[in-house]
C-alpha cells in the first residue's frame, strides 16, 4: 500500500519531486525498468523518471534492506548503458524511523569498484519542505516534527484549500495512508475528511483491495468445503485463474 502511494505521488507530481530532489521544477516522464534490461530487478518502490537530460531514480523504503546499495549500483550501470549522455540522481528515501545502520549506507563497494548514492531519512527533514508543493504534503507527518498530530492537522488545512477537486482528493488519501506509519488510524480519520478522499484513485484502489481480499477469504472457505471452481467463481467474482491459484496454495498448505 505504501509503495503504491509513493509511486503514485512521484509519477503524478513529478515536477514537485524534481524541485525537491533535483532543484529544478522540470516535468519528468516515467521510465520503465523493462527498458533497461530484459530482466528488471524487482523492487518494492522503484521509481525511474526522466527528462531529456537527467534520470531520477527514487526508492522508497519502510524497512531497510541490505541489498539496496547493490541495486542502486546496478541500476546506474543499466541507465548508463541505455542513456550514456544523461546524468543521474539516485535517492533512497526511508519513510519510517529506524536505528538500523542500513539507513546510513550510501555506497556500494566491490573490490576496486565504488558507487555512491544519496539517502534521505524523512524523520530528519525540515517539515516546511513538504508544505511547499502539493505532491510533497503527504510526507509532512513523517518529517522532523515535534508534534506529528499538529503537523497532520496543518497539512489537512492546506489540502482543504486546494482548488482542484481531483488533486485535493488524491493528496488527502495519500496523506492518510502515509500518516498511518506514525499515527493512529482513528486519529487520522478525525483529522482528514473521508468525503474528500472518496473520489481519489488511491482510496478506490484501497477499497478494491479490501473487496478482493474479502473475496479471496470466502473462496478459501469454499475450497475447504470442496465446492467446485465454477460455483466459487460465480459467488466471489474472482477469475478461474485466481481460484485455481488459491486452490493450489491451499492444497500445498494442507500437504505441509
Amino acid at each position: 500500500m505504501f509503495d503504491n502511494v509513493c509511486k503514485f505521488l512521484a509519477e503524478s507530481f513529478s515536477a514537485d519531486f524534481a524541485t525537491w530532489l533535483l532543484g529544478e521544477p522540470i516535468t519528468l516522464t516515467e521510465l520503465s525498468p523493462s527498458e533497461l534490461s530484459l530482466e528488471p530487478i524487482r523492487a518494492d518502490a522503484l521509481i525511474l523518471l526522466q527528462s531529456d537530460e537527467v534520470v531520477l531514480h527514487i526508492e522508497f523504503q519502510t524497512v531497510p534492506k541490505a541489498d539496496i546499495p547493490f541495486r542502486m549500483s546496478d541500476y546506474r550501470l543499466r541507465v548508463y548503458r541505455k542513456f550514456p549522455q544523461k546524468r543521474m540522481r539516485q535517492v533512497v528515501i526511508y519513510l519510517k524511523p529506524s536505528d538500523s545502520e542500513l539507513v546510513y549506507q550510501t555506497e556500494f563497494v566491490l573490490e576496486n569498484s565504488l558507487h555512491r548514492f544519496e539517502v534521505i531519512r524523512l524523520w530528519e527533514q525540515p517539515t516546511e519542505t513538504f508544505f511547499n508543493s502539493p505532491g510533497l504534503l503527504p510526507f509532512a507527518a513523517l518529517s522532523q516534527t515535534d508534534d506529528q498530530t499538529r503537523t497532520l492537522e496543518e497539512a489537512a488545512q492546506v489540502i482543504e484549500a486546494l482548488k482542484h477537486t481531483r488533486i485535493r482528493s488524491n493528496i488527502a488519501a495519500s496523506t492518510a495512508v502515509l500518516a498511518g506509519l506514525v499515527l493512529d488510524k482513528e486519529l487520522i480519520k478525525r483529522i482528514l475528511r473521508s468525503d474528500i478522499m472518496r473520489e481519489s484513485v488511491i482510496y478506490q484502489d484501497i477499497f478494491q483491495e479490501g473487496l478482493e481480499q474479502k473475496a479471496q477469504e470466502i473462496a478459501i472457505k469454499m475450497i475447504h468445503k470442496g465446492i467446485d471452481i465454477e460455483t466459487i467463481v460465480d459467488v466471489t467474482g474472482l477469475t478461474i485463474e485466481q481460484v485455481q491459484q488459491l486452490q493450489a496454495k491451499t492444497l500445498t498448505n494442507q500437504a505441509e
